[in-house]
């Protein structure tokens, strides 16, 4: 695939409000869930969560994907640099911050060298909400080594991996198998993403009976318990993400939604931050009691991450503290180097 097939280097509007849609159900997710534990109940958004779970990584994967061919042909040293030193900087710093909230807990439970042992363990096996961006240098690298074998097998391959459903002790291995193949078709397939935008903001009314229809589709699927099933996951998730790009592509056209759309240009930003707001919000209310729907509490637990998130970007941008969200460029491999001295979190 040559980067000639590609739109321009510029922002992309529908991507952003992709990666907006995303992480909003990523955060979505994790304060979900986080709050149900915490009351010992479901609340009414355990539906939404449910429902988005088939296409929601799938479609973080595949959009991480769709610019690789621009990048791929780049010599070792620069990919490694925007490719793998670039997450693993943010990876560290926000590990960091994270067991710092965490270790007193943890120290509790099993002692200062149990914490110790834990954040070593962080850099061999990815931790908490981290994962993500944990696995994408993963996938980039592995992506690279394999630029010359033919398209197909490998594709097969990554297909093969997802519909087995690996499980070991290793979340790594698990996750690899399961949403490489997501990665790797944005990355070959990436022409016919952009070109299923266009057909969908041209035939709009087909579209969204089409969409109408895989709502549906999907909603019975996971009603019924099916959609996690071996190859139906795979086809499901790949429908989904069909469905997110064609719903991004037409609410890009008007521009709906520009907070999402500002959510998605700032997607990294907000998953490396958003767990110290939620946290925040769901012990206030389950401490204080001020509200018992867990439903409700979920959604303004959600609102209230994303939002908190970009807050502390805000703050600390112009500020020393902007080494949170910018890399300064003495961690940089780049033998070009930009000439600001700071690259920040996209």
């Amino acid at each position: 695939m040559s980067e000639n097939a590609m739109p321009p280097a510029s922002r992309v509007g529908w991507v952003d409000y992709a990666k907006g849609y995303c992480i909003v159900l990523v955060v979505m997710m994790h304060a979900t869930l986080g709050v149900e534990a915490a009351m010992g109940g479901e609340g009414w958004l355990h539906y939404v969560v449910a429902f988005a779970k088939p296409f929601r990584m799938p479609d973080f994967f595949l959009i991480s994907g769709l610019f690789l061919a621009r990048v791929i042909d780049r010599n070792w040293r620069d990919y490694l640099d925007r490719k793998v030193v670039y997450f693993a900087y943010f990876y560290v710093i926000w590990l960091t911050i994270q067991f710092a909230f965490k270790a007193p807990g943890l120290a509790a439970e099993g002692g200062l060298a149990h914490v110790a042992a834990l954040y070593l363990e962080a850099f061999v096996e990815p931790f908490g909400t981290l994962w993500f961006i944990y696995l994408l240098p993963v996938f980039f690298v592995v992506t690279k080594l394999v630029r010359d074998v033919p398209l197909l097998p490998v594709w097969l391959a990554a297909a093969a991996l997802e519909i087995v459903h690996i499980e070991t002790s290793s979340l790594l291995i698990n996750e690899f198998a399961s949403r490489f193949v997501y990665f790797y078709t944005g990355y070959i397939l990436a022409p016919i993403f952009f070109l299923l935008v266009e057909i969908a903001r041209k035939h709009a009314l087909i579209a969204i009976a089409a969409l109408i229809g895989w709502a549906v589709a999907n909603g019975a699927a996971v009603q019924a318990g099916i959609a996690s099933l071996p190859v139906i996951s795979l086809v499901f998730g790949m429908l989904g993400v069909a469905a997110v790009v064609a719903i991004c592509g037409l609410m890009e056209k008007r521009d709906l939604l520009p907070p999402l759309r500002y959510c998605g240009k700032h997607s990294i930003v907000i998953y490396l931050a958003f767990f110290l707001p939620m946290a925040a919000t769901r012990t206030l209310f389950v401490k204080t009691g001020v509200i018992t729907d867990i439903g409700t509490i979920s959604a303004i637990t959600t609102i209230t991450a994303v939002i908190g998130a970009l807050a502390i970007y805000w703050t600390v941008r112009g500020t020393r503290m902007r080494v949170l969200f910018e890399r300064p460029r003495m961690f940089r491999l780049a033998s070009k180097p930009r000439s600001s001295a700071l690259q920040p979190a996209e």
